[in-house]
C-alpha cells in the first residue's frame, strides 16, 4: 500500500482575507495531515476618521474557532485622517488541526476603510 509523501521542506503557508470595507472578515485555516503548524496571526483595522467626529470610537473583537482572544475599544483620534487597532498573536495548530479566525469592527462616527487578517507560518 502506498502512502503520501509529505515534502521535507514545505512552502511556508500565507493565508489573508482582505474584508475593504465589511466590518467582518474570516479566515478559515484547514487542519494539514502529517506535521504541526506556527502561525502569525495578524488583524488589522484602518477608519476613516472625519473631521466632525466629536465622540467617535473604534473597536475590534479577535476570535479563534468562535473563542473571543482580544477585544479594544479606543475613542477616534485624528480627526479628518485615519485610526486604527492592530492585534497579534502566534497561533499553533497541530497536525490536522484547522482554525477559523475571526475578526468584528464596530464603530460609531467613523467608517472602515480596511478589515484585514493574515496569517504567516513561521518555519
Amino acid at each position: 500500500m502506498n502512502s503520501p509523501v509529505l515534502p521535507s521542506n514545505p512552502s511556508p503557508e500565507h493565508w489573508r482575507v482582505d474584508a475593504g470595507t465589511d466590518s467582518v472578515a474570516v479566515l478559515d485555516i484547514p487542519g494539514l495531515n502529517g506535521r504541526a503548524r506556527v502561525f502569525d496571526v495578524d488583524a488589522t483595522l484602518l477608519v476613516n476618521v472625519p473631521a466632525d467626529a466629536e465622540g467617535a470610537w473604534l473597536e475590534l473583537t479577535v476570535e479563534f474557532d468562535g473563542q473571543r482572544q482580544w477585544h479594544r475599544r479606543i475613542p477616534a483620534h485624528n480627526p479628518g485622517q485615519t485610526d486604527g487597532l492592530d492585534y497579534h498573536q502566534r497561533l499553533r495548530l497541530e497536525a490536522e488541526q484547522g482554525v477559523r479566525v475571526r475578526a468584528v469592527a464596530k464603530f460609531k462616527g467613523a467608517q472602515v476603510r480596511q478589515l484585514l487578517l493574515e496569517a504567516r507560518e513561521d518555519v
